[in-house]
């Protein structure tokens, strides 16, 4: 087949990419580099089934090769980061979606559109299943995330009611793994570069937040079973086995022989206190559940941060 990956070079797409080229798939790769970074898909540049394009999702754009499948995982996805460019974030998650789905129609594609546990806010149900329509604030700092990711999912099937677009919705929830980029401020990121620096290691609030933690090998395959099922979802795609964050930064921190002081500063506002996965669907529906234990992804992803200095310059680190 061939498969276009928008975010293409991001943390989770360039892994996604990896994996179908594995598989035999031809893939068009597209990504602005506003937080993919070319060095993870530099291997990748000169197979034949591989092909670059630098473009922003939210601009206009063409493919003139015909498509059978289109992965839209194009949107800052940390908190620094959509609060440092909130109408960015807003916009991939709205007209690039728009532009998408368009395309979809035209080349007869199906898209995947790769929503976000935040749409479920601050949950008053634990844990949290499809059904559950959220508690968003929708005004609040984290909106231009939260809430472009829910009207990216009601366009998508607006799309599907009024043109039978072929359309397909994962909610990820928190994912981690080598290539996840050193200080986008995303707690397991900020945890192994403050522990690789004996620097004090920040819990935000009382450090008794949960949270649910994915390894990326294990997204990326629920990624292709949900697309190449007959489901059109939203399926939730996440590990549910649940971990306080201070529990997570004792056991990096462990891991890391770090030296580092665990340190309390005050929770962010909106910061959601618990946040686990009902994966009853994706399990019964996709035959998918994840495989890596936490502390066995954790050990591969503090030995890539390791790396870093030495493979791809990366300055934050």
């Amino acid at each position: 087949m061939r498969i276009l990956v928008v975010g293409g070079a991001g943390f989770v797409g360039s892994h996604l990419c990896d994996v179908l080229i594995e598989d035999g798939h031809k893939v068009i790769c597209m990504d602005n580099f506003a937080t993919g970074h070319k060095h993870h898909i530099e291997h990748l540049l000169k197979h034949k089934n591989f092909r670059f394009i630098k473009h922003d999702v939210v601009k206009s754009f063409e493919i003139k090769d015909s498509l059978d499948q289109i992965y839209h995982l194009a949107s800052r996805a940390s908190p620094i980061d959509y609060q440092k460019f909130p109408v960015e974030t807003a916009l991939s998650n709205s007209i690039g979606t728009n532009n998408l789905v368009k395309l979809s129609l035209k080349k007869k594609a199906t898209l995947l559109f790769t929503s976000t546990s935040e749409a479920y806010g601050e949950p008053k149900e634990h844990p949290q299943k499809e059904s559950y329509w959220g508690n968003v604030n929708p005004v609040g700092i984290r909106s231009c995330y939260d809430e472009s990711k829910r009207f990216g999912e009601a366009l998508l099937m607006a799309y599907r009611r009024e043109m039978n677009a072929n359309v397909k919705i994962v909610r990820i929830f928190n994912t981690y793994g080598p290539r996840l980029r050193p200080g986008d401020g995303r707690v397991i990121s900020n945890f192994i570069r403050q522990c690789l620096k004996n620097e004090p290691l920040t819990v935000y609030g009382s450090g008794k937040q949960t949270r649910s933690f994915c390894y990326v090998s294990d997204l990326v395959s629920g990624l292709i079973k949900m697309m190449n099922s007959k489901f059109v979802g939203p399926k939730n795609l996440g590990n549910p086995r649940e971990y306080t964050i201070l529990q997570l930064a004792r056991k990096i921190k462990k891991l890391a022989n770090s030296n580092s002081k665990i340190v309390f500063k005050k929770l962010p506002e909106d910061d959601p206190s618990k946040r686990q996965p009902d994966i009853s669907k994706a399990r019964k529906l996709l035959g998918w559940k994840p495989e890596v234990e936490l502390e066995e992804g954790l050990k591969k992803t503090i030995e890539w941060f390791k790396m870093l200095p030495v493979v791809n310059g990366y300055k934050d680190y």
